[in-house]
């Protein structure tokens, strides 16, 4: 395993996140592993050296952090993991259990720390940008956040690049904590955050640790031009649908299969070495449903891609709207 700081802090992550979405409850989504499937993960994955947790308190509607806290608990020493988790989305029908207020972000990290069993976690991050809160509101928040020693860092996700600098610079202005990561859209298929976001965030040092490295499962070159795919998530999952399947999208993934044949890895591989090769990029956030996603996402370290296999595989890029954001 490698590790890496994230972003200009001194914090270590490995190279590879485990994304925690996969496991909770499948009452949520049929795809979601129970906690019994889940532990194993868990388990291999500090085997591989991974360290780096990442969760949110709406995935499984809670469940996914109280299945993450308990298995990181058995597995491992609190201190040695970075352990991440998420605000803004709807918890329930009230008006107040969502978004990114003062009165939501104090609930909100109390609830999350109960349910992963823990007294602070990692880095706490917005989970989308909030129209309806000032960022100042917003920012003061998360500091206050900070300073009661709930969180160590914070981060942000999927935003527009002037959202993202009007809170830094919210922040900066005030005194206040300022983000140090950006978990944002990013893969093969949807490269749109190379104009201003990634850009942006390496100037600034910020951390970027990109969800759907795999274009939820689209890379890996099980689903067809003809159909939805064969896995269970392929097979209900309408979000994919809606973002990816341009034709401009499959052949990116036919290079991406061709170049597995040619370095005798699985495409996985290949797509995971291509972002992991690219500036900037700190750590993707990989799910893993079959024991094997784990050891691929590890394996595509110690791929070596040569300019030729990179620009090969960027060529048919087509341009895209901007997906990811709500």
């Amino acid at each position: 395993m490698q590790y890496v700081n994230l972003g200009s802090t001194g914090l270590k992550v490995s190279r590879i996140c485990l994304g925690m979405m996969t496991y909770g409850t499948s009452k949520w989504r049929d795809w979601v592993l129970n906690e019994e499937e889940s532990r194993p993960f868990v388990q291999r994955a500090l085997e591989l050296g991974i360290n780096f947790f990442d969760t949110a308190d709406v995935y499984s509607l809670g469940v996914s952090e109280e299945v993450s806290g308990r298995a990181l608990r058995d597995f491992a020493k609190r201190d040695e993991v970075v352990l991440a988790t998420k605000v803004f989305n709807p918890m329930s029908d009230a008006p107040n259990d969502r978004g990114l207020s003062r009165k939501h972000i104090m609930a909100g990290i109390d609830n999350s720390l109960r349910r992963l069993g823990t007294d602070y976690v990692d880095l706490y991050q917005i989970h989308r940008w909030d129209r309806h809160t000032p960022i100042e509101e917003t920012m003061e928040a998360l500091h206050d956040v900070v300073k009661a020693g709930k969180a160590r860092y914070i981060g942000a996700s999927s935003m527009y690049a002037w959202q993202f600098a009007k809170a830094q610079y919210t922040a900066h202005l005030h005194g206040w904590t300022r983000f140090v990561s950006m978990q944002n859209h990013y893969n093969l298929v949807y490269r749109e955050e190379e104009r201003e976001m990634i850009p942006f965030c390496i100037d600034q040092g910020v951390g970027i640790i990109p969800w759907s490295p795999l274009a939820r499962g689209f890379l890996t070159g099980s689903r067809t031009r003809q159909g939805w795919g064969k896995t269970t998530r392929s097979k209900s999952d309408a979000f994919a649908h809606d973002m990816y399947y341009a034709g401009s999208d499959f052949t990116v993934v036919d290079r991406v299969v061709e170049l597995a044949g040619k370095h005798g890895v699985s495409p996985a591989q290949i797509a995971l070495a291509w972002m992991l090769h690219k500036p900037g990029i700190t750590a993707p956030i990989i799910g893993a449903s079959k024991m094997p996603h784990l050891d691929d996402a590890v394996a595509a370290l110690d791929i070596e891609l040569p300019a030729e296999d990179m620009a090969y595989l960027e060529e048919p890029y087509e341009p895209h709207a901007v997906l990811g954001h709500q």
